[in-house]
């Protein structure tokens, strides 16, 4: 089977982590990694994010355990549109969070009308921090939280826009 999910990754973090960990149960793993063109235009918040190579090395460094201990491969493609790589024919599954399982169903409707045959859409329920809400990237960067949900009242979070060289 091969897997296809996507996102902007920025940063990884563990509600990411459980997407990853049901993809490579279910088969070999491609993840599409939005462009620096499209990143911005994903965020519901405005909010600076890393260029595409810096979090490409991030993920390829949370993908590759997880690839061996699955014995499983996995590539990581760039992605120029919010529909992506899930519309071309090889994919059997789609791995989405809840609030992005519309989108999978929008690619099933591209699907369908290309004659390929609809993905299996697994939805992977999103992990919760400390303070019970969701883990997303966009607390982590404005300091709320850390990758594994943690309160941290005392980080400084990141800006919407590029932090400058000299500060």
């Amino acid at each position: 089977m091969h897997v296809a999910l996507g996102g902007t990754f920025d940063p990884v973090h563990d509600g990411h982590h459980a997407l990853f960990e049901r993809a490579f149960e279910l088969g070999d793993v491609t993840v599409g990694l939005t462009s620096d063109e499209l990143a911005p235009k994903t965020r519901h918040v405005d909010r600076y994010v890393r260029p595409f190579d810096e979090r490409k090395r991030d993920l390829v460094a949370e993908l590759e355990p997880l690839a061996e201990a699955h014995d499983r491969d996995f590539e990581v493609r760039e992605l120029t549109e919010p529909t992506g790589i899930a519309t071309e024919k090889q994919f059997d599954y789609l791995i989405v969070s809840p609030e992005t399982k519309d989108g999978g169903e929008r690619i099933n409707e591209i699907r369908r009308e290309r004659g390929c045959d609809p993905l299996e859409i697994e939805v992977v329920d999103h992990v919760t921090a400390e303070d019970g809400e969701r883990i997303s990237s966009t607390r982590i960067v404005k300091g709320e939280i850390d990758r594994h949900g943690n309160i941290t009242p005392e980080r400084e979070g990141r800006g919407a826009e590029r932090p400058s060289a000299d500060g």
